[in-house]
C-alpha cells in the first residue's frame, strides 16, 4: 500500500440540522479510481464497517442520477435496509445519494484531484432527527453518540478505499 495518503480528518458541522458529519482524506490515487470504488454500491461492504450489502435496483447497473439501490446495514445485532436514490454521479468529482425516510439522510462523496492525489470528503446530513425507534436501536447497539460513531465508520471507510485505490494506482 502506498503510504502517502493522510489519515482522514473529521468534523462535525455545527448547524441547525439534526446531524451533519464529514470526514476528509487524501488518497494517493487518481480521482477516477477513487470514484469508481466509492460509487460502486455493490463493493461498499468491503469498505464500510456498517454496510453489509449493496445492490442496484430496477435495472440500474451503476451510478447515474435517479438510479436506485438497496443498501443493507448492520449495527450491533440490528440489520436494516434502505432504498436510496442517486442524486449526483459525476465521475471523478461527486457521488451522492438520498436515503428515504423521516430523517432524509443525504450522503455525499466529493473528490478533487491535485498533483496525482485525490482529496475526498464523505459527508452525511440529516434533514430531521432520527425517530425514537431508530435512536433506541442505536443505543441498544451501544451507540450513544451517533455523530462520533459515524465519524469513526467514515474514517474506516476512507482508509479502506485508500488501500484499494492506492494498490490499483501502484499497479497501473
Amino acid at each position: 500500500m502506498n503510504t502517502h495518503h493522510n489519515p482522514p480528518n473529521s468534523t462535525v458541522t455545527k448547524s441547525k440540522l439534526p446531524l451533519a458529519v464529514s470526514v476528509t482524506a487524501t488518497i494517493a490515487a487518481p480521482a477516477d479510481v477513487v470514484y469508481d470504488l466509492i460509487s460502486d454500491v455493490t463493493r461498499m461492504p468491503e469498505f464500510s464497517p456498517e454496510n453489509i450489502r449493496g445492490e442496484w435496483l430496477a435495472g440500474a447497473t451503476g451510478p447515474a442520477v435517479g438510479a436506485r439501490f438497496k443498501g443493507t446495514n448492520k449495527l450491533g445485532s440490528t440489520t436494516w435496509s434502505t432504498k436510496p436514490v442517486v442524486t449526483a454521479a459525476e465521475p471523478g468529482r461527486v457521488f451522492a445519494f438520498q436515503v428515504p425516510g423521516g430523517s432524509g439522510a443525504l450522503w455525499t462523496y466529493e473528490l478533487a484531484e491535485r498533483d496525482g492525489v485525490t482529496v475526498v470528503t464523505e459527508s452525511m446530513v440529516q434533514q430531521k432527527p432520527s425517530s425514537a425507534m431508530i435512536r433506541w436501536f442505536q443505543r441498544r447497539a451501544g451507540v450513544t453518540d451517533r455523530a462520533a460513531n459515524l465519524r469513526a465508520a467514515m474514517t474506516t471507510t476512507l482508509e479502506r478505499v485508500a488501500a484499494v485505490a492506492e494498490r490499483r494506482a501502484d499497479n497501473s
